[in-house]
């Protein structure tokens, strides 16, 4: 009997690595070295060795300029340092394909484990749709006296706005 090593890492942890570039959600090198643990150039030279089963949907470099707006966003690097390498970002295809050039068990446990995130994800996203679309169906149906629940459970569906003024104590 073979024996099954399996990696236990909450969901949240996965979901927090998963960014939308350039309309695709993807999880960067470091991100997924962490995640595998790994250092990130073990990934990018796995990747190197066998560039032909990564084209760009599977997976592509960060310019400049989104690197330093991910870099805004989470500051990783000291004030003055600078980015050595870009990054690159693993679409779903991406990662599936690193499962076979990073052959380790850990790796083939994190793949699944990603794999069932973004499957996940995908649910959520459709149940959502589906969920507003039932929604306004009934609305049709129904007269003017339940149009102001259907307003207010459009606007609970609808992700919140900033908040206009920065909260906390300011001095002025």
């Amino acid at each position: 009997m073979r024996a099954k090593m399996e990696i236990i890492m909450a969901p949240e942890i996965i979901e927090n690595k998963i960014f939308l570039i350039r309309g695709k959600k993807v999880v960067l090198d470091r991100n997924l070295a962490q995640l595998y643990g790994v250092e990130t150039k073990v990934i990018n030279q796995a990747v190197k060795r066998n560039i032909e089963r990564f084209p760009n949907d599977f997976m592509f470099q960060l310019t400049v300029k989104e690197a330093s707006s991910l870099r805004s966003h989470f500051v990783t690097l000291k004030r003055g340092q600078h980015l050595k390498y870009l990054p690159y970002a693993f679409t779903e295809y991406g990662i599936l394909m690193l499962s076979s050039v990073l052959n380790s068990p850990r790796a083939i446990q994190v793949n699944i484990q990603i794999m069932r995130t973004f499957t996940k994800l995908r649910e959520m996203l459709s149940t959502h749709v589906e969920l507003k679309q039932k929604i306004e169906n009934l609305e049709k149906k129904y007269d003017y006296q339940f149009k102001i629940v259907f307003e207010t459970i459009k606007k609970l569906l609808e992700p919140p706005d900033k908040p206009k003024n920065p909260i906390g104590f300011h001095i002025r």
